[in-house]
């Protein structure tokens, strides 16, 4: 008996898969669109008193004995709508992100974000990164939205003048809870701990991310050198060095960095791929500290922290709080 040819076989899986996919975007589009629509009509009803709250539990039991089996249309889930629909009405561009995630999204966004603009960047951040439910709560858990405005990226000058993007791609601390470390841990338990849980470190790091490898051998003269984790990010077009450091930042570090990228860029880089860029990892950092060794720094490098824990997110919002309070104030005053 002949083996069975699998010439187009894989071009034929490839069809299915992104006709499935589309079939299920298009199926979601339509649910969030009539969510969207019913949620308009109960806010008009009750915006204009032909409606008390009683008639929308009229509605749900209505729509339960007329369309038996139909899942959703419960009261609190009206009253969701409802909510959806007037928090979005007012911005055109906005509504159209939200048929591009599922139900189960916009409602945690919806009810875990307390500005508009803390769900605007919940909604791109979920789109772009294409996350799961469980990592869209543990996002909110990490307080990412408190932690990109209060700390944006602190990163070299040849970074803003080379990856100007780079600074929507890069964090200032990164959470790496799911790790479990030991205090103290060394290194060594540090790029274990990584490279065992490198999935989750991927999707902490952004979805543009790709592995190439660990302890990555480097070859200058005749002396062998080892960089921790090497990436690639596809937006940036760039290798990522990563060097980790289990104590606070000293400035001393930043020269080693720059040693590695320029071997990269040397050896190691392709000709269609931009300047390799370096992060170092550290557990901790003085801000003024990296402030001064930045800017002078020739290479395109940032400093971040790693945090084994959850932050205190009810801490962030109380600074997120007087972060505005400051901005407000200081817009009147400029008036």
């Amino acid at each position: 008996m002949s083996a069975m040819p699998d010439s187009g076989f894989a071009e034929i899986v490839g069809l299915i898969v992104t006709a499935r996919q589309r079939a299920v975007q298009t199926v979601n589009a339509a649910l969030i669109e009539l969510y969207w629509q019913v949620g308009a009509i109960i806010s008009r009803k009750i915006a204009a008193a032909e409606w008390g709250d009683g008639v929308v539990a009229q509605l749900a039991e209505h729509i339960a004995r007329t369309q038996p089996g139909l899942r959703g249309f419960t009261r609190p889930n009206l009253f969701r709508m409802r909510q959806f629909y007037e928090a979005y009405r007012d911005d055109e561009i906005v509504s159209a992100l939200l048929r591009q995630l599922p139900w189960t999204h916009n409602l945690i966004i919806l009810s875990q974000s307390k500005r508009p603009d803390e769900r605007v960047f919940y909604l791109r951040m979920a789109i772009q990164e294409k996350w799961s439910k469980r990592e869209l709560e543990r996002q909110f858990k990490a307080a990412l939205f408190e932690r990109a405005v209060l700390n944006p990226a602190k990163v070299s000058p040849p970074v803003r003048q080379t990856h100007p993007q780079a600074l929507d791609v890069f964090r200032d601390a990164y959470v790496v809870e799911f790790l479990g470390l030991p205090e103290p841990h060394s290194e060594l338990d540090l790029h274990r701990g990584l490279l065992h849980r490198l999935k989750d470190f991927l999707i902490e790091l952004g979805r543009d991310f790709c592995f190439v490898g660990s302890e990555f051998p480097l070859q200058v003269g005749k002396r062998d050198f080892a960089l921790d984790l090497l990436f690639f990010h596809r937006g940036l077009n760039c290798l990522v060095a990563i060097e980790l450091k289990v104590g606070r930042f000293e400035p001393e570090y930043l020269g080693k960095l720059g040693f590695y990228l320029e071997a990269l860029d040397r050896d190691v880089r392709k000709p269609h791929e931009n300047p390799a860029i370096g992060v170092l990892l550290c557990a901790s950092k003085d801000d003024e500290v990296v402030e001064y060794a930045l800017s002078r720094s020739l290479s395109p490098t940032l400093i971040a922290e790693y945090q084994t824990q959850l932050p205190d997110k009810k801490l962030l919002q109380a600074k997120l709080h007087e972060f505005y309070l400051q901005n407000t104030l200081e817009a009147g005053e400029e008036e």
